[in-house]
């Protein structure tokens, strides 16, 4: 018997590759009704395969009816646009397509020859393969209008020659130079202990003017101390080795000693105590260079008192009996003593005469409710004390300059343009430059610090405008208590004209030198 084999249509690789090249005047090579080609496995005759195009293809009728497959690739993608010369087989998959015979593997879809004939009417051609060499449309480009020109940005003015930022473990409110040109620091209201510091300040505090950089630019500690009391007030010795400090819970004095170089210790050497200081508030302090190291202290008009360091012996105490709190003293020279109280008198007193009376100075009359601190200048080396004006700055913004040698009435008076202090005057501070003459610096009110230039005021008491205010520490982080940080004390540099030193009660130290102007101090 003769077996009939059910053949299964297969997918020719080598179909494509033997179509010709798209021509839609050229007549197709097999018609529409033609059968596709489908190898057959074997002949019944033995003879092998049967070759891939035979001359006259066999009838297929009955189980040799090829079964017709359903396609499961996607479509070939469109032609790019303006390219004619595409790849042989994309251009027979086209062509094909184009002259309305399906391929060998895709069937035949009811609707599809209609659906072709209705787009060839609408758009003439139903090939692609016509149209591949139709110049693609050019994009337009937007036209976005442009904005009208802006003037040229005008370089901002350098308003500082230096500026260095600093953050202490602990907020400081003072800033005390030492000897060599080094700088003390000591922290308050630590619960653990307060650190007392001795820096060494970076080599650009040192330089001269015309030394390059350099590579040092950080404050390095030297030797340091811890203080079981908060530190409020702090002075250095002159021609010693002795710090004395001061801080509440009284108005005692402690005395530190500051190691020698094989060490890096500050160690407490004693204390001096003050005469009925019982109770009353932290002493503040001033001292002097004499034939013995003196230290000028006290926290009240009675109890003020100079003591000798070393010895511990009294030296002089002010015979008063006005108990006003005071809020600032210091050595005019070296048997001359200015004290100021908290609501703006100053009192003079001599050395030399223990019991004698304190003298009042009148100044002007300050308002009700203010708190008043002063700021003794510095005249130069051999010159008359007295003949440096005081200034006394108010809580209030009010600034009054003294002569000691006419204290009836004020040498000149501004109103600063300062904010309310929000700490209730605590850090008040004011002092003047010990090389620029006429130029002093207040701080205290908020975390900023302003520079005056007090050559040209008079007695009518208007409002000042600074020749410069440091904002820096007003951009800084918030203090312990959440607050905006506040400027707690500055100093000058002692020999650098407009360099200052600011802190502030979040930690950080500047040190800043601002850009010198056309006037005298700026």
């Amino acid at each position: 018997h003769q077996i009939r084999l059910k053949t299964t249509p297969q997918r020719d690789p080598t179909f494509h590759t033997r179509l010709p090249r798209c021509n839609t005047a050229s007549p197709a090579p097999h018609g529409n009704n033609a059968a596709p080609h489908t190898p057959l496995p074997f002949s019944p005759q033995g003879g092998g395969r049967v070759p891939p195009f035979p001359s006259q293809p066999p009838a297929l009728t009955g189980f040799n009816r090829p079964r017709p497959l359903v396609s499961h690739f996607p479509p070939p993608p469109p032609p790019p646009a303006g390219r004619s010369a595409a790849s042989p087989l994309r251009d027979a998959v086209w062509c094909q397509r184009g002259a309305g015979r399906a391929l060998p593997w895709r069937r035949w879809a009811p609707g599809k020859r209609r659906r072709r004939e209705e787009k060839k009417k609408k758009s003439g051609c139903c090939s692609p393969c016509a149209c591949e060499g139709a110049p693609a449309p050019v994009p337009v480009p937007l036209r976005v209008p442009r904005p009208p020109p802006q003037p040229p940005l005008r370089p901002s003015p350098r308003r500082y020659e230096d500026l260095h930022a600093f953050e202490l473990q602990a907020p400081t409110r003072l800033i005390e130079w030492a000897r060599g040109n080094r700088v003390c620091v000591a922290g308050y209201g630590q619960s653990g202990g307060n650190e007392i510091l001795q820096l060494l300040p970076p080599p650009t505090l040192q330089v001269k003017e015309t030394q390059g950089l350099c590579p040092e630019r950080d404050f390095k500690v030297e030797c340091g101390g811890f203080s079981n009391r908060p530190v409020y007030s702090l002075k250095y010795v002159p021609d010693t080795s002795l710090l004395v400090t001061s801080g509440p819970p009284d108005s005692s004095l402690q005395v530190w000693q500051v190691s020698a170089e094989d060490s890096d210790v500050i160690k407490p050497v004693g204390a001096i105590p003050t005469v009925n200081g019982t109770g009353q508030p932290w002493a503040k302090i001033a001292t002097v260079s004499t034939r013995a190291p003196w230290v000028l202290h006290g926290s009240r008009l009675n109890s003020v008192q100079i003591t000798e360091v070393e010895s511990r012996k009294n030296v002089y105490m002010a015979a008063s009996s006005n108990s006003e709190e005071l809020s600032g003293l210091a050595f005019l020279d070296g048997n001359t003593l200015l004290l100021c109280c908290a609501k703006g008198q100053l009192c003079l007193a001599d050395a030399r005469q223990p019991q004698s009376p304190l003298e009042a100075v009148s100044v002007p009359s300050a308002p009700c409710g203010e708190r008043w601190c002063m700021g003794v200048g510095r005249g130069p080396q051999g010159s008359d004390s007295s003949s440096q004006p005081v200034a006394c700055l108010s809580s209030g913004g009010h600034l009054t300059l003294t002569d000691l040698r006419k204290t009836s009435e004020s040498l000149a008076s501004a109103k600063c343009r300062v904010p309310s202090p929000s700490s209730g005057a605590e850090f008040l501070c004011v002092s003047w430059a010990p090389a620029l003459e006429g130029c002093l610096a207040i701080s205290g009110f908020d975390g900023t610090v302003h520079v005056y230039d007090t050559q040209s005021w008079d007695s009518s008491g208007r409002e000042a405008e600074p020749i410069f205010v440091h904002r820096g520490h007003a951009f800084g982080g918030s203090d312990s208590s959440g607050g905006p940080p506040l400027v707690t004390v500055h100093t000058w540099h002692p020999q650098k004209p407009r360099t200052l030193l600011s802190a502030a009660s979040d930690g950080s130290l500047h040190v800043w030198d601002w850009v010198q102007s056309c006037g005298k101090c700026g």
